[in-house]
């Protein structure tokens, strides 16, 4: 089987050579192409979401032999959530050769942060099952860089870190709502506002509701963590 030209480009940037180049057309197809004679990425999905985890745990405890799991939990979790194989799928630029239905495409699915992440996820699958776990442990080390030695402490997931804020006051958990949405149904704009018990409240806009939700939670646990300093 052979690739197109963009397929064929996108292993470059990559930085590996498929010898069953089936893997990588399964792993960029979205299950809104999905056909009784075309696999999606589903299922390499899941197995690519395994193969992370061990390399970054790999990767941590080799960084920091010191570190306590309290320590290496939180990096942990910032390394490879979605926002971070997002991230990672945008360096490649993963979105240009997804293959979409035209729902999808429609509404700007190759640039939602769950679609690059779950389909960097399976590109992570596609190269272990390829050449291996030691070809994708060199490709994540390598997509993933100075992520890993430049992690913070304070990782967390900023909605988690919310959460942990209202509970530790003796609040409910923060309640999240989209109050607008703006843009083409391509490249929609939504605007999320978090509150607590307390009423107190942010708003925050960005071109997914989970990335609108991430943001609002920043900014209110930032304000109120100020408000208690």
């Amino acid at each position: 089987m052979k690739l197109s030209g963009p397929l064929r480009d996108f292993q470059a940037r990559l930085g590996h050579t498929f010898k069953a180049p089936a893997l990588l057309i399964r792993a960029v197809t979205h299950s809104s192409m999905s056909s009784p004679h075309r696999d999606d990425n589903q299922r390499l999905e899941f197995l690519g979401d395994r193969v992370l985890g061990l390399v970054i745990s790999e990767a941590l405890l080799n960084a920091d032999p010191n570190a306590a799991e309290g320590l290496l939990a939180p990096r942990f979790n910032a390394l490879v959530r979605k926002e971070a194989c997002a991230d990672v799928a945008r360096q490649i630029d993963l979105g240009a050769v997804l293959k979409l239905g035209r729902s999808e495409m429609l509404t700007g699915g190759r640039r939602k942060e769950a679609l690059l992440a779950d389909a960097m996820e399976a590109i992570i699958a596609a190269v272990y099952l390829d050449a291996g776990f030691d070809a994708a442990r060199d490709r994540v080390l390598a997509l993933w860089g100075d992520r890993i030695t430049n992690v913070k402490d304070d990782a967390r997931d900023p909605k988690t870190a919310l959460q942990e804020f209202a509970q530790g006051n003796g609040h409910p958990p923060p309640k999240y709502t989209e109050v607008a949405r703006s843009g083409p149904d391509h490249a929609p704009v939504f605007t999320i506002e978090v509150t607590i018990e307390t009423g107190d409240s942010d708003r925050a806009e960005a071109t997914s509701k989970r990335a609108a939700e991430q943001a609002a939670a920043r900014a209110l646990l930032a304000r109120l963590q100020g408000e208690t300093s």
